[in-house]
């Protein structure tokens, strides 16, 4: 081969490089900016393309709880280049909509829970109930006069309230809003008297004494809220936190996925991230595919039985 076509291919072979570099990472989320989800994808994606030294972004996609932006993960080419940052609505949607265009468990690569985030059954002040226990024989005394202000129908949110009701035999009205924002408004101004709401969205009002806390729906009793009892201490069983985790498309060869899987875990371990998630009221994870994958599937599975039990509709 001659000189001059030497240089020809090993420029070429230069550029081709070059471009696969180029390529940036897209991190996609199914939800606003602004949110959880979109917030903890920022911090992730900032670590995990200094970690796999390419860029990456995020890109929101929001709409039909989160279908819209996992649909489109679901049809990319499974060459890691493009990602879902999913929270708990991909379990929830799989008995929630009546049809998917996409599989939850087979067509997706599942690399790792990110995060998880506990919440807090809190109640206007007025509420003349202490604690849960009290609260439940209150809720039977008065069937249908208490209401769940709900900041999205089908939201982890939601269910962790007809998961209550379903355990405990309360009979609680739901009052859908659309958002966060404004049901929490409405209970502090006691138009609604009761609600959960993810703990990096209700601690500050219930420390100023605006919210009353009666318990937290993770299995132990949280650091930040130690007088605030778990309800699984009345309810045995009862956990409802929602959750964050990073997916592929299916079909990812497994020395990518356990590549990018192993980047996400070491960007949820430094302190930037912890950082983020502290802010967020969230619990940091980083678990292996494997394990994100027999949790996902088991999600399906137990958010069907209270979805069924709800009867709840997608907006």
């Amino acid at each position: 081969m001659q000189r001059r076509e030497l240089l020809l291919l090993s420029g070429a072979l230069l550029a081709q490089g070059t471009h696969a570099q180029a390529v940036p990472t897209r991190i996609l989320v199914g939800a606003p900016a602004g949110g959880s989800t979109d917030t903890l994808a920022r911090a992730l994606a900032t670590e995990l393309g200094r970690i796999l030294g390419k860029i990456v972004l995020v890109e929101n996609r929001p709409g039909a709880g989160g279908n819209i932006a996992a649909e489109a993960v679901a049809k990319a080419a499974p060459d890691g280049n493009t990602l879902l940052m999913s929270f708990t609505s991909h379990a929830i949607n799989a008995s929630l909509y009546p049809s998917l265009p996409f599989d939850p468990v087979k067509d997706f690569t599942a690399l790792t829970c990110v995060a998880t985030s506990p919440s807090l059954l809190v109640t206007h002040p007025s509420v003349p109930a202490k604690d849960i226990r009290e609260l439940i024989a209150l809720a039977k005394a008065r069937p249908g006069k208490l209401n769940f202000a709900i900041g999205a129908v089908g939201s982890s949110l939601h269910l962790a309230g007809d998961l209550f009701k379903m355990q405990s035999g309360a009979y609680i009205v739901n009052i859908p809003y659309r958002g966060t924002a404004p049901a929490i408004q409405d209970v502090i101004a006691g138009q609604v008297e009761l609600m959960f709401a993810a703990v990096g969205n209700a601690q500050a009002q219930v420390k100023a004494g605006r919210l009353k806390a009666l318990g937290v729906t993770t299995t132990r009793r949280l650091a930040a809220f130690p007088d605030v009892q778990a309800i699984s201490e009345v309810l045995p069983g009862y956990e409802s936190s929602a959750w964050f985790g990073l997916f592929g498309p299916a079909h990812m060869s497994p020395d990518l996925a356990r590549r990018i899987s192993d980047a996400a875990r070491q960007a949820i371990a430094t302190a930037e991230v912890r950082k983020r998630l502290d802010t967020e009221g969230a619990v940091p994870v980083g678990n292996s595919p494997d394990e994100f994958s027999k949790f996902v599937q088991a999600e399906i599975l137990r958010w069907g039985k209270v979805v069924k039990f709800s009867g709840a509709k997608p907006e």
